[in-house]
C-alpha cells in the first residue's frame, strides 16, 4: 500500500510537501510520481521520477514543484511552492515496478489520495 499525507488547505503563494510512503517495498526498484485530478478533469500526471533518480514535471508545474524520494525510508516526496489556485486537486502518489508512469496505463499501485486546496 502506498501511504499520501501532506495535503491541506493554503493560501495562493504557498508551500505544501506531500509524501507518499511505500513500506515492504524494494523501494528502490520502483518508478514513482504524482498525479492529480481536479473535480471535473482528468487525472494528469504532475511529476514522476524513476528508479535511477530522473525526473520530469508537467509544463505547469516546472520551476514550482520538485519531486525527490529517499531509498532508506522508502518515501517519494513532492516539494509544492507558488501554489496557485489551478493546482487545487487530488493529489495522487503513484508506482510501478515494471513500467514507466508517463501514463496511467503504466500505474501499478495507486495511493489515496490527498486534497490539497489552494485558495486565492
Amino acid at each position: 500500500q502506498l501511504q499520501a499525507s501532506g495535503g491541506g488547505l493554503v493560501q495562493a503563494g504557498g508551500s505544501l510537501r506531500l509524501s507518499c510512503a511505500a513500506p515492504g517495498r524494494t523501494f528502490s526498484s520502483y518508478n514513482m510520481g504524482w498525479y492529480r485530478q481536479a473535480p471535473g478533469k482528468q487525472r494528469e500526471l504532475v511529476a514522476y521520477i524513476t528508479r535511477g533518480g530522473s525526473t520530469d514535471y508537467a509544463n505547469s508545474v516546472k520551476g514550482r514543484f520538485t519531486i525527490t524520494k529517499d531509498n532508506a525510508k522508502s518515501t517519494v516526496y513532492l516539494q509544492m511552492s507558488s501554489l496557485k489556485p489551478e493546482d487545487t486537486a487530488i493529489y495522487y502518489c503513484a508506482a510501478s515496478r515494471n513500467y514507466n508512469i508517463i501514463s496511467i496505463g503504466g500505474v501499478e499501485s495507486w495511493g489515496q489520495g490527498t486534497q490539497v486546496t489552494v485558495s486565492s
